[in-house]
Parts: C-alpha cells; sequence; structure tokens
C-alpha cells in the first residue's frame, strides 16, 4: 500500500520559512507527479504546487509563486516544500499527494486527480 508521509511543520513567525517534506514508499515515486495542498481551518482544501515525475516541471497557485519552492529527489522518494515569507494566515495543514499516473493534462491544480494522500503537517505563522 502506497504511503506518504509529511514532516517539517510548526509554528513559524510571519515572515520566516520553512521547508516541508513528504516521504513515499511502497511506489515508484519518479512516475508520479507530486503536488502539494493546504487546508485553512473550516476551509476548503486548496492547490499551492506541483512538479512532474521525470520532467520536474513546476507549477504554483498564484498566491504563492515567488515565495514558496517545490522541488524533488527521486532518488531519495521524496518531494519539498520550501515556504518562504511565511504570511501570518493562522493555521494551515499542508498536504502532499501523489497525483494518478495516467493523467496526462497540464492542470496540476485539480485535487480529484490526485490519488495518494498523507495525513498532513500542520503549520501555525505567528504575527
Amino acid at each position: 500500500q502506497v504511503q506518504l508521509v509529511e514532516s517539517g511543520g510548526g509554528l513559524v513567525k510571519a515572515g520566516g520559512s520553512l521547508r516541508l517534506s513528504c516521504v513515499g514508499s511502497r511506489m515508484t515515486f519518479s512516475s508520479y507527479a507530486m503536488g502539494w495542498f493546504r487546508q485553512p481551518p473550516g476551509k476548503k482544501r486548496e492547490f499551492v504546487a506541483a512538479i512532474g515525475g521525470s520532467t520536474k516541471i513546476e507549477t504554483y497557485a498564484d498566491s504563492v509563486k515567488g515565495r514558496f519552492t517545490i522541488s524533488r529527489d527521486n532518488a531519495k522518494s521524496t518531494v519539498y516544500l520550501q515556504i518562504n515569507s511565511l504570511r501570518p494566515e493562522g493555521t494551515d495543514v499542508y498536504y502532499c499527494a501523489a497525483r494518478g499516473p495516467y493523467c496526462s493534462g497540464t492542470d496540476y491544480s485539480r485535487e480529484s486527480e490526485y490519488i495518494y494522500w498523507g495525513q498532513g503537517t500542520q503549520v501555525t505563522a505567528s504575527s
């Protein structure tokens, strides 16, 4: 059974930086595009960033462009999300997810196309 495990969340001052990690197991990691999503309390989950499996092409939500960077190390079956200039938006839970390998479209923001999900890691920005 595929497993995705996030780590790296915590309490950060607004304007600070954080790096999230997500390790995949029991999967051919490089075959999957990987995405990061986040969910504020009481709100819908939203797309943050995605990266191609072998191409490593990066896609970002407009709200995080220039501040967040997604990357991956296929040898370590790990995808990262570098968060800079964190805004004081409270607490979000960040999830990593693996996109279905049969998905060929260029819109990586569609949550329905992600078939495996981690349990999430909480990021709190203090003002």
